[in-house]
């Protein structure tokens, strides 16, 4: 039976890897790459330079596959997530079946780890569920964007006994969430935070962790964010995309 290995590899540094990823990268006979073309053409180069560092057990190959575009102006925000989900699951197990043996392994290396807002594990669970290609599927675990963004500002994400929430941009621009003061928010493509700037709040925000191109700031809300919008602009516009996340802690 074909097996998928969806492997953590951290937020970018070859350093972060873990040797539980490295053992699974060695048994792996081919690496499936969902590419999003130029734009992040560096994200694909990280990838192979993490296989070509780790991989010394036997040869393997990388199979690129193109990536669905996805439909970012629908009105029903889950169904278009949903539909492109899908569309990236048909055309995963089609790479899969024309470019991996019946016995072989294939490897999928998912950045920070696969169980926080990655869909690697919902595209194989839909392959599984389609029931026409006969696969099953290990998950390894990678070190997460917030766990290093804790580690680059020297803190701890929650208080003595107090919770910490994690949650979106799309979901913070909503409502700040109930009977939690500590607040980690991912995938936040226009700075939702900017509503909650006449609080007392601190932000510990950073982009391209775990990367040579890393940008952290931290400070009072109210005092940083304009600072923080001028960067990510600025960042976004010469690299293309941007990964960033931040910790929202509201004062005592």
């Amino acid at each position: 039976m074909r097996k998928v290995l969806i492997i953590g590899v951290g937020a970018g540094d070859p350093e972060q890897v873990t040797v539980q990823a490295i053992s699974a990268m060695n048994a792996v006979d081919v690496f499936f790459v969902l590419d999003k073309g130029s734009t992040t053409a560096d994200l694909t180069a990280a990838r192979r330079a993490i296989c070509d560092r780790y991989v010394t057990d036997h040869e393997y190959r990388t199979v690129t596959v193109a990536d669905p575009p996805r439909d970012r102006t629908a009105a029903d925000y889950q169904g278009a997530v949903r539909d492109w989900r899908d569309e990236r699951a048909r055309v995963l197990e089609a790479a899969m079946s024309e470019e991996l043996g019946a016995d072989g392994t294939a490897g999928i290396l998912a950045w920070g780890d696969p169980a926080l807002y990655d869909g690697t594990i919902r595209i194989l669970e839909t392959i599984v569920a389609r029931g026409e290609l006969e696969v099953e599927y290990e998950v390894i675990p990678g070190i997460s964007s917030i766990q290093i963004l804790a580690a680059r500002h020297r803190i701890t994400l929650n208080r003595v006994a107090g919770p910490i929430h994690i949650t979106t941009g799309r979901r913070l621009a909503a409502g700040w969430p109930a009977d939690c003061d500590d607040v980690v928010i991912m995938l936040d493509a226009d700075l939702a935070c900017r509503d909650f700037r006449d609080q007392d709040i601190d932000i510990y925000w950073g982009a391209y962790l775990g990367t040579p191109d890393e940008i952290l700031i931290a400070g009072r809300l109210d005092k940083v964010i304009d600072h923080i919008d001028a960067v990510r602009r600025e960042a976004r516009t010469r690299k293309g995309w941007i990964m960033d996340s931040y910790l929202l802690r509201r004062l005592a």
